[in-house]
């Protein structure tokens, strides 16, 4: 099972011609509401790429509620610990361009208020807790102190990018990165910021695995003398947003079905390269058989 500490939102889409720059107003034909939030997110694709999922966080009791756990609940995730707590729930602001770039400002909300005392009571050592950045960090040390305490394997999207505290990195096993997070978590701990190797420095310093999403290139990881490289199918990009969710959710439901890194990585990039090819983050997520057929068709990991 995977256990899912994280941030559970609602995305406000506005399709745009073009990204605004500072101070600068761009108008959009309409928006469109999807539930969202990184933590969501990838419970979310971890469920329809086949693993069993519990969502640990919190959202308000405000007409946001409902939807922002709408398709967590229909397929499955088991939400018995999300909070209704005494603050709004937690809402993205997103952009989307013709090219499909994203611009996104999140209000966190009820997410700051995420208590992580449910992780030690539903995770054992035989299972995974994802844990993102969009929670308060000692909230996050917390889950992963009993996650650890277990013996369950611990999965560290370090998004959005910030500084990994030289506590939470001794108990990660993975962490996944992409190049701008893998330069601001370098920089944190004084490793070296060109993303490779960051990825072989903090690899061995941690004695775990880590892997760096490279976009529209692939993704690469690092685990004790493994290297591997995997490039990404070309695809038509619609909408990026839930791209590196869907490849978080899928990595962390192989791993926890008993896949190998190189094995996981070819599900993320299965996986991300499908979830680009429709808009929105949560309605884009693929499902198991879609991950599996996609990530037949790519080329051996190099």
């Amino acid at each position: 099972m995977i256990v899912v500490f994280g941030s559970i939102n609602v995305d406000l889409v506005a399709r745009v011609d073009r990204l605004p720059g500072p101070g600068e107003t761009v108008k959009g034909p309409g928006y469109d509401v999807f539930p969202g939030g990184k933590g969501a997110n990838q419970a979310l694709a971890a469920r329809r790429a086949g693993a069993a999922v519990a969502m640990v966080g919190a959202v308000g009791a405000d007409g946001f509620r409902d939807k922002g756990l709408e398709l967590l609940v229909a397929d499955g995730v088991d939400v018995a610990d999300v909070a209704t707590v005494d603050a709004p729930t937690g809402i993205a602001m997103i952009a989307v361009d013709r090219a499909a770039e994203n611009m996104i400002v999140v209000a966190s909300g009820a997410n700051r208020l995420a208590r992580p005392e449910a992780v030690g009571r539903r995770i054992g050592a035989a299972d995974t807790l994802l844990l993102q950045f969009e929670c308060p960090e000692p909230a996050l040390r917390e889950a992963a102190r009993a996650a650890s305490a277990r013996g369950a394997r611990i999965v560290l999207n370090a998004a959005p990018a910030g500084p990994v505290d030289e506590e939470l990195g001794r108990l990660v096993d993975v962490l996944v990165v992409n190049e701008h997070e893998a330069a601001e978590v370098a920089r944190g701990i004084g490793l070296p910021d060109e993303p490779f190797a960051f990825a072989r420095a903090f690899a061995k310093r941690s004695g775990g695995a880590v892997v760096v999403t490279l976009g529209a290139e692939g993704a690469y990881a690092v685990e004790g003398d493994l290297e591997i490289r995997l490039p990404s199918p070309r695809v038509s990009v619609v909408d990026t947003t839930a791209a590196g969710d869907a490849f978080v959710g899928a990595l962390a439901a192989a791993l926890d079905r008993g896949a190998g890194i190189a094995e996981a990585v070819a599900d993320g990039v299965a996986a991300g390269s499908l979830a680009v090819e429709r808009l929105g983050a949560q309605p884009s997520l693929p499902d198991a058989d879609a991950i599996r057929t996609r990530a037949a068709t790519l080329p051996r990991a190099i």
